[in-house]
Order: C-alpha cells, then structure tokens, then sequence
C-alpha cells in the first residue's frame, strides 16, 4: 500500500500524469470543448462565473464539470490516502485579490498556465509568448521569496471549513443536472448558458466530469503544478514537477497531430489574440500572483479538494476576477486586449509588488 501510495510522486509517475493530461485535454477538444482549449482552468472558472450571473458575457457562459471534477477527485484522492487536512487562516484576504488579479492576468492572455501549453501545442506561437511571461512573473516571484516573503502558517481549522469548496462544486453539479440548458435559450431559470462562442463549445458532461474526476486524482498524489515546476527549477535547480510538463506538452502535441487538431502559426488560433507585448505582460502578472500564492490555478483546486481553505479562498478569488474581468472591459478577445485591460495588468502588477515586499519575515 505505502508502495503505491507514492508512485504518482516518483519521476515516472508524474511523467505519467502529464501524460495523461497531455492525451485527455485534446480528446476533450476533439469532442467539444474550444480550440486549444481542452483544459484551461482560468477560462471554465471564468464561464462558471458566467454561468450563474457574476458577469454579462454571452459567449463565456457554461457550468463547466471539468472544474467540479478537480476539486471532488482530489478530495476522493485525500480521503483514500488519509490526506485530507483542513486548515486555514493565512492571509486569506491577500489570497483573495492574488486570486482576483491572476485570473485578470489570464483573461488578457487569454488561457491559465496550462492552456499555454495546450495551445503551443496545437500550434498556437502566441503561447510562446505566453510562457515566456509565466516564466518571468514566476521569477520575480522567487525574488520575493529569497527576499523573506510569506503569506503565514495555516493552521488546522474545522473539518467543515475543508469540505466547504467541495460542497460548492457539488452545489454546482446538481444546479447542472436540476436545470440544464433549455434549446436556443440563454437562460433557465437558475443557471446562463451561452449560444454561441466557446461558451457554447463543451465536451459531453459524464465525459468532461469523468476526466475532471481523474485529473484532479492523479493530480493531487502527485502534486502536479506548473507554477511549482519553474519556481523549483529556478530556485532549486531540481526538474522533478517540470518533467511533467514537459510529458504534458509532448503527448499534448502526439495526440493533436493524430487526430488532426496540430496548426502552427500565429494568426487565426481559436481564442487567441496577436498583440504579443500583452500576451507576455499578462502572463507576467498572473504567474506572479501564482507564485506569491504558492500555486498554479489547478493547483489551488486540488488544494481545496484535499481540505486548503486558504487555496479555496484564492479559487473564488479567481471567479469573483473573471466577473470584474468581463463587466469592465479588462478581458481579451481575439480582436485582442480589451479596452481597459492593459491599465488592469499594470495595476495588477503594482498590487503585487506592494504583497511581495509588505508581507516578509520581520
């Protein structure tokens, strides 16, 4: 049992789940889900916001199950292996508005970390840009850190407080099941739903929850996180958590081409812009909000699943930031940014700056 316990933490088992992740996201696309988007955290929480009225958008609206599968397979995966901890109390309000300004971030790049890679490797060159601007926010997080940066210690807390953001998702899922979507009509009378635009692109729901369900299982044994594989390599040289992106993009890549979803170039790609000094200074902003939160957008999910109020904080953070992103003009579109959205990553910038160097060691 201990044997198996640890294997998604070996080098091969977390090659293996980038792998995984790597074949399931282009399959999702293949059967539904948006172009180069087949996973894309910050986008699906940015339609579950849109799917219960926190913002106006027609064409991101949609209850996205993928979402509710991280969140109840990594908290079946703690409970299987005696993981689950609840705990809370650091700094949630600072989480809250990292939460907020990295899905600001990546609405204006237009994808999460993970989407990066899952558009370089339909083809997408913006992502290269993308990544670049991950990489460098990421880095100047660790600046921050060798600097004396911390948000404080959670403490263990009430086992309700851990259950909380699952029981939101499950909150979630019924209102799916309860109230689905009424043909050629934007809304029941609960729950938005979009008629067009990737809002309206999704893969079957038991197919979308079952690969949510196996990520978020796989993920939380093996500690999967993009932000927490830069930050280790550049902090402490060691490439453990990186070979599982490297695994993710290189199966991401084999299974597009297979199935004939592989499109190089720049111009045109679903869901994305070509105003490149913007594809990186967004991805700067929200790798830095990842990195002082101490985790990527899946990463926080799978946190909350295993019981992390504190990450479960930064989760609605995230949702409460795709409302303000989409109500006042700080998303992208493939026309490009929107018309307040470069004043929000500047913004956004500065209040990050100002959590890195107030919140230090004294």
């Amino acid at each position: 049992m201990a044997q198996f316990k640890n294997v998604f933490a070996t080098r091969w088992g977390i090659i293996g789940v980038g792998a995984c992740i790597g074949i399931l996201a282009p399959l999702l696309q293949k059967f539904g889900n948006p172009g180069n988007m087949g996973i894309c955290v910050a986008c699906f929480e940015r339609d579950m916001a849109g799917a219960v009225g926190l913002h106006r958008a027609a064409v991101v609206q949609f209850m996205r199950p993928e979402i509710i599968g991280f969140v109840l397979g990594s908290l079946m995966a703690a409970y299987a292996f005696k993981e689950f901890r609840s705990r809370s109390g650091s700094a949630p309000i600072a989480r809250f508005v990292l939460g907020a300004f990295a899905m600001i971030g990546a609405l204006v790049f237009l994808g999460c970390p993970w989407r990066a890679l899952l558009r370089l490797a339909g083809g997408d060159g913006n992502a290269i840009l993308g990544i670049m601007g991950l990489v460098i926010g990421i880095w100047i997080g660790t600046l921050f850190l060798k600097g004396g940066y911390t948000l404080g210690r959670t403490e263990k807390t009430h086992t309700s407080v851990g259950w909380l953001l699952p029981l939101v998702m499950v909150g979630f899922l019924v209102l799916m099941l309860v109230f689905p979507q009424i043909q050629d009509e934007p809304k029941n009378d609960i729950l938005f739903y979009s008629l067009k635009g990737p809002g309206a692109m999704h893969a079957p729901l038991a197919f979308s929850l079952l690969v949510g369900l196996a990520v978020g299982f796989l993920a939380q044994r093996s500690r999967f996180c993009t932000m927490g594989a830069f930050r280790d390599l550049i902090l402490f040289r060691q490439a453990h958590l990186f070979f599982g992106l490297l695994s993710l993009l290189v199966f991401a890549v084999v299974t597009n081409l297979l199935v004939g979803q592989f499109k190089p170039g720049f111009a045109g790609q679903p869901v994305a812009h070509t105003m490149h000094l913007w594809n990186v200074g967004g991805m700067v902003l929200a790798g830095l909000a990842f990195a002082l939160a101490g985790g990527c957008p899946g990463r926080q999910l799978f946190l909350a699943g295993e019981g992390d109020g504190d990450a479960a904080v930064f989760v609605l953070g995230m949702i409460v930031g795709a409302g303000f992103a989409h109500n006042f003009g700080l998303a992208s579109s493939p026309n490009g940014v929107g018309p307040h959205g470069i004043a929000a990553v500047i913004i956004g910038l500065l209040v990050c700056v100002f959590i890195g160097l107030t919140m230090r060691r004294k």
